[in-house]
């Protein structure tokens, strides 16, 4: 028996009235392959559109050990304490391969798990970088539109998960721990360049004075390298997860960084580049996708693999015989 038809604006009603159920069913919605089910969350995204925009959207990575987990589930409880509804998205393009750990990591945020002021969602289980993150973005306009001002992305996965989450985000925080070694070589140059904040985690015990070197370190790197705004120079701070101090400190830096760079009007500017940077991800991703479905383009495909790799073709007429197909 076949499932009833979902009506966009039904469900849109619901998602606006706060329904946590429909919420989850409408991001199912959006992850789905089907194309009936692509059409209707489309139209949905659409219908919600007004409805977005007024939240804090925070990235936020880091090395491994870094304790993301256990910062998200620390900041989160203490921004559902102050009245705010928090969502919590995730990033992992290997989650095709290893299942992701986002499931896993829902476990450790034990306190916002349970919070009915917050909301937990991992990533899609399987599909490019691109698609995941075109996905994730969709995502955090259903979570704005069910009344969450702030959304909190998680990178889970590696390469070019950071640059993702920075494209969508309007912070983008990355977290180090000190006393693993040598901190500047546990995280990639890139992923510095892309920070709004460093902040050195486990800054706590007998590892408060590493956690001030560490610190010291990382301020001595940004000096070298061109802040990517005049308005904002990234800070580096240290703080503790595990009991909680510097918590309110890092909220205090990204909402001292939104309220600068709406002054300047450079927030809105970075937002309206996302949208369109969403708008070429999603075409991209539509193209690869008729590559992969139409069987005269796939067969054509396999043709010119197969003339390339042995010599007989070269790569850039294989390419214009493709694309004539396509009709690009």
């Amino acid at each position: 028996m076949a499932s009833p038809a979902i009506e966009p604006s039904a469900l849109a009603a619901d998602i606006r009235a706060g329904d946590r159920a429909m919420l989850a069913r409408a991001i199912t919605l959006i992850e789905s392959k089907r194309a009936d089910h692509r059409q209707t969350a489309h139209l949905l995204v659409q219908e919600l559109l007004p409805l977005t925009g007024k939240a804090v959207r925070l990235g936020i990575t880091g090395a491994p050990g870094a304790g993301k987990s256990t910062t998200i589930d620390a900041l989160g409880s203490m921004l559902t304490a102050q009245g705010h509804k928090v969502a919590v998205l995730a990033v992992d393009p290997s989650s095709s391969r290893t299942g992701g750990s986002i499931l896993g990591d829902k476990t450790r945020m034990s306190r916002l798990a349970v919070d009915p002021n917050a909301f937990i969602r991992p990533s899609p289980a399987s599909g490019t970088l691109g698609g995941v993150a075109a996905k994730t973005r969709e995502t955090m306009l259903l979570c704005e539109a069910a009344g969450y001002d702030v959304v909190i992305v998680e990178t889970v996965g590696v390469g070019q998960s950071e640059t993702a989450v920075a494209d969508m985000t309007d912070f983008f925080l990355v977290l180090m721990v000190a006393g693993s070694g040598d901190e500047l070589q546990g995280i990639k140059k890139g992923i510095v360049e892309l920070a709004d904040m460093i902040a050195i985690n486990k800054a706590d015990g007998d590892n408060i004075a590493r956690a001030n070197i560490a610190a010291a370190d990382f301020k001595s790197a940004l000096h070298i390298l061109a802040p990517r705004t005049l308005t904002w120079s990234p800070p580096v701070v240290t703080f503790s997860a595990l009991n909680g101090t510097g918590i309110d400190g890092l909220w205090a830096k990204v909402t001292e960084h939104k309220e600068k760079m709406t002054a300047t009007g450079e927030l809105a500017e970075i937002r309206r580049a996302q949208q369109v940077k969403w708008m070429w991800t999603m075409l991209e991703e539509r193209l690869t996708a008729r590559l992969r479905s139409d069987p005269t383009v796939r067969a054509k495909v396999k043709q010119a693999e197969s003339a390339v790799a042995a010599g007989k073709l070269a790569p850039t007429l294989a390419v214009e015989e493709i694309a004539q197909l396509l009709g690009v």
